[in-house]
């Protein structure tokens, strides 16, 4: 044998040796001795507590589906008991991470390719518990992270990957507490035993737009359409969430997805929170670093007020209510943050709703804005808006206020601390109303705007009786109290159609019109109106009036006091004026006259809307012989509530009414002349009447 060729074999012989030995100290090496170095090297690279208090062990062994060269290199197989990942101690001093047990499975022939491959992870008894304070420090984010993050962005250099393939785990419990949001939650995260195609959940047909659409055009060059992926995990919660029970369940795509850039990541849940559900159904793109939001969206619950405490809009309080859009938000944009809530249907009570609404996160105060519409409106639906809904209706909705039995304007108390939370621009058409007999409401519209607290309805238009009542209320809610003002408008209110159901009424050509100005303080109706300071003008020319008239109308008093002046007959009123002043609450009459076929009559006297109190005459001065029966006033005294008519038997008729009247307002008969429209004849008897007391 040459020399050379021992040479060879002694080589050989040591390398081999070395393997063997190699082999013998990795299979027999003690790994829990790596523990403390490896435990307190974690610790430093996270800066929070880090051990692994169990058994390291590694095994190795060779793939078994692998092929080529892959099949013959074995792989390592590391498990670490008892691992456990702590808290910054600021935060809290719970752990953030604990695992009974987790396996690893390392690929090491693809790191010539610069690739770290993971076939496999398994973990055991896993726990987590994420904790945000009211500061907004969180122990899930961990110090420099957001430097690491944009270092990652800007090395364009760096060409290592990681590839992880399949995560098996038992159910993990996780508990989050947020200060910041009044949570306090514990879920449940674990493995759907088949994965779910996400079109058998959503309804949708396995595909979505890729990051932005029509509005936000892809900026990644991804393609117009991306598959979905399955539904892999499913997840349950319950617990607090501002106060509020909560609790929920739902459904999560593959952990394949999360790594896929721009592909659309499907989620699924059904929540309660107190008397609120929400469903959401759709994807979110990116979800590791999300990009785009894409949902169906629905809520359902008693009161729509009570979403200000589930997503911070500002929303009146409505009857029971459910609404079902498509939710979209574009989150890598650099304008504001926007959410579009497109295209809902829904009701509200027992009317119905549609629209488009859009929520724009930005200074100084987040902003809604759209337009609302509904294709038949029941009016009772509004009356939750100022409180006017019954104490039993309150009830159902949440609310623990209640309006006093003797009381009839609303005290219910406006939320005007929600009004300050954000802006607001919409748009609201409710193109038919449903309401009772004796409320002849054709439509209505309104453009509500809110700017840092203050409410201006401008228009609040209502279609009645073939004219329109045009209002313009402003509250503003950024003073306490809130100081108010209201401009009303009545126009061209036909007679006819005001009582539809009394058959001489149709025959007649009369309107009513009339002003109002009222400006008050306070935060209620009640307190408003029983602060409030103006006037109220009305008109009415060429009616009719009966004990019918006003049993239809459902006015117990004007039914007694029609009786007592006029029997059952049916009277002709040529004109019915009225000019009330109001100071402080108490309205006063200038003016208060009803000119019919058998007599003048003048009422007198005050309405308090603070106390709601009556004290008011009427006296007539007869035509004829058809009203001599009565030899004195009339008076209606009580309350709005428990109104007291009779008849003022102690003082008898000592003048006559009319030269009583048309000697003391000739000026507020000269403003009323402005409200009279005209017939097709360009007079009305109502022209007559206010000319001759001007005259006089």
């Amino acid at each position: 044998m040459t020399k050379g060729k021992k040479v060879t074999l002694w080589v050989v012989g040591v390398v081999l040796v070395l393997l063997v030995a190699l082999v013998i100290v990795v299979a027999t090496f003690d790994w829990n001795r790596l523990k403390p170095t490896l435990n307190e090297q974690v610790s430093q690279a996270l800066d929070r507590p880090f051990a692994i208090e169990g058994d390291l062990d590694v095994q190795w062994a060779l793939p078994e589906a692998a092929e080529g060269l892959a099949r013959w290199i074995p792989q390592p197989h590391v498990r670490a008991n008892d691992v456990r990942l702590g808290s910054p101690d600021a935060v809290t001093d719970a752990d953030l991470a604990t695992l009974e047990a987790i396996d690893v499975v390392l690929s090491p022939l693809p790191l010539l390719s610069q690739t770290v491959a993971i076939p496999a992870i398994a973990l055991s008894g896993g726990e987590a518990t994420l904790v945000r304070l009211e500061d907004g420090t969180n122990n899930w984010t961990f110090s420099g992270e957001d430097e690491a993050q944009a270092s990652d962005t800007s090395d364009e250099g760096s060409t290592w990957t990681v590839d992880i393939g399949e995560i098996a785990f038992d159910p993990i419990d996780i508990h989050y507490r947020d200060a910041i949001l009044a949570a306090d939650i514990d879920a449940t995260v674990e493995l759907l035993g088949e994965p779910i195609a996400f079109e058998e959940v959503s309804g949708a047909d396995g595909a979505q737009d890729a990051p932005g659409n029509d509005e936000t055009p892809a900026a990644d060059g991804a393609s117009a359409e991306r598959d979905v992926v399955d539904f892999a995990f499913a997840w349950r919660a319950s617990g607090t969430y501002r106060d509020a029970p909560v609790e929920g369940s739902g459904r999560l795509g593959g952990l394949g997805a999360l790594r896929q850039t721009g592909s659309p990541y499907p989620i699924q849940a059904e929540l309660e929170a107190g008397a609120t559900q929400v469903s959401v159904d759709g994807t979110l793109t990116d979800p590791l670093a999300p990009k785009r939001i894409d949902l169906d969206l629905s809520f359902a619950g008693q009161n729509l007020g009570e979403l200000y405490g589930i997503i911070g809009v500002t929303l009146p309080d409505t009857p029971p209510y459910s609404t079902r859009g498509h939710l979209t938000a574009d989150l890598a944009s650099n304008e504001a943050l926007t959410f579009r809530y497109r295209d809902f249907d829904g009701q509200i009570g027992n009317s119905d709703i549609h629209g488009d609404l859009t929520y724009r996160l930005g200074e100084p105060r987040p902003s809604l804005t759209g337009e609302v519409v509904s294709r038949q409106l029941r009016f009772a639906d509004l009356a939750p808006l100022i409180g006017a809904d019954s104490n039993a209706d309150k009830a159902d909705r949440g609310e623990t206020s209640q309006q006093p039995e003797d009381k009839v304007l609303p005290t219910e108390t406006f939320d005007t601390e929600q009004w300050r939370a954000m802006d607001a621009d919409v748009k609201f058409t409710a193109e038919r109303i449903e309401h009772g007999e004796s409320l002849p409401l054709d439509d209505l519209y309104t453009h509500v705007v809110l700017d840092d607290g203050e409410i201006l309805l401008d228009p609040l238009r209502f279609g009645v009786a073939g004219g329109n009542l045009n209002t313009t209320l402003r509250l503003d809610g950024s003073q306490n109290p809130m100081q108010s003002r209201v401009d009303m408008h009545i126009r061209h209110l036909l007679l006819s159609q005001l009582f539809p159901d009394v058959e001489l009424m149709q025959n007649s050509r009369g309107e009513l019109n009339g002003d109002a100005t009222l400006s008050g303080t306070g935060n209620s109706v009640a307190a408003i109106l029983g602060s409030s300071d103006g006037n109220l003008q009305a008109l009415i020319s060429d009616g009719v009036i009966s004990q019918n008239l006003m049993e239809l109308a459902g006015l117990n008093v004007g039914n007694y006091l029609v009786g007592e002046l006029f029997g059952d007959e049916q009277v002709d009123i040529h004109c019915a004026a009225t000019h009330l002043e109001v100071d402080d609450g108490l309205a006063r009459t200038r003016f208060f006259v009803i000119d019919t076929e058998t007599a003048l009559i003048n009422i007198d006297g005050t309405i308090n809307f603070a106390t709601e109190g009556l004290d008011l005459t009427i006296e007539p001065e007869s035509k004829g012989a058809r009203v001599f029966t009565l030899r004195s006033p009339l008076y209606v005294e009580g309350t709005f509530k428990n109104p007291s008519p009779g008849v003022d038997a102690g003082s008898l008729l000592a003048r006559g009414a009319a030269g009583a009247v048309l000697g003391t307002v000739a000026t507020p008969a000269a403003a009323l002349l402005a409200l009279v429209s005209p017939s097709a004849d360009g007079t009305t008897p109502c022209n007559d009447f206010l000319s001759e007391v001007q005259t006089e």
